[in-house]
């Protein structure tokens, strides 16, 4: 009976401890996919900023951000129309799976109001600089869009749901058949275009500083730029699989990223 007793305490045990793991891992991963967003939507801020054309993501919310500002739309922050934009999004991809939505996609939302928030405050970090010169709008949308794409390839990593502007996109290559890449493009033209309606509709000319030079760079610069960065993600990789503790924390962090070399 104490056998029994014993290995049944045992099994109890290693379940606890497992389920500490699962939730360790989870709340991590999740810290880390923030991270990312922070650093995301600084990319797309310094875009913005640059005047030279948003990303694809923003060029909607950007657009009513700047009508709200001339009174033509409500006075709405661009992280508050991207948290609208956000939840159309995750709406249209329950509309298109209809059975096939996975429930646990919701969690989309949440990223999305995270994300929507951080481009809040990048944006009023970014506020300090000066954007007047070609030269700083230039450097402006180039550190912008690399510090995007650096920001995409960690945030793929964190392995959680996707975003919903990059939901609606396999929701749509799910049903259709369609391979991502083309239905990807497709979206972002759209995305592009209902920007530039917009800016016609609020304004009565092309939204040069919502649609502009900038945002056709950004849209195969940021991707190269994932490419790029790719293959040299082992240490974040590690860090992802790092189990947080206190003494682990102190002690432990450096080897995990970079572990010693055998011989």
């Amino acid at each position: 009976m104490s056998e029994v007793k014993n290995e049944t305490e045992n099994e109890q045990i290693k379940k606890g401890w497992l389920r500490k793991e699962r939730v360790i891992g989870f709340v991590w991963q999740h810290l880390l996919l923030i991270m990312s967003m922070f650093f995301m939507t600084l990319g797309v801020a310094l875009c913005v900023r640059s005047n030279l054309g948003s990303g694809v993501i923003s060029s909607i919310p950007m657009s009513f951000s700047l009508a709200g500002e001339a009174g033509l739309a409500p006075g709405w922050t661009i992280g508050g129309y991207t948290n609208v934009m956000n939840v159309i999004l995750v709406l249209a991809q329950v509309l298109i799976l209809r059975r096939k939505f996975d429930p646990v996609q919701l969690f989309q939302l949440i990223i999305g109001f995270v994300f929507g928030c951080l481009l809040d405050v990048n944006m009023w970090l970014t506020s300090i600089f000066d954007y007047e010169s070609i030269f700083s709008q230039i450097t402006a949308q180039f550190m912008g869009a690399t510090i995007l794409g650096c920001a995409v390839a960690v945030e793929i990593r964190c392995g959680s749901v996707t975003m919903p502007g990059e939901g609606i996109q396999v929701a749509i290559a799910r049903v259709t058949g369609k391979p991502f890449p083309m239905v990807k493009i497709t979206v972002d033209t759209i995305l592009v275009v209902l920007a530039v309606i917009s800016g016609f509709c609020f304004f009565g000319k092309w939204p040069w500083t919502v649609v502009g030079p900038g945002t056709l760079f950004a849209m195969f610069y940021v991707g190269y730029v994932v490419k790029l960065v790719n293959p040299h993600l082992g240490w974040f990789d590690r860090l992802l699989r790092y189990r947080p503790g206190f003494r682990r924390y102190i002690y432990g962090l450096a080897r995990f990223i970079y572990p010693k070399r055998e011989g």
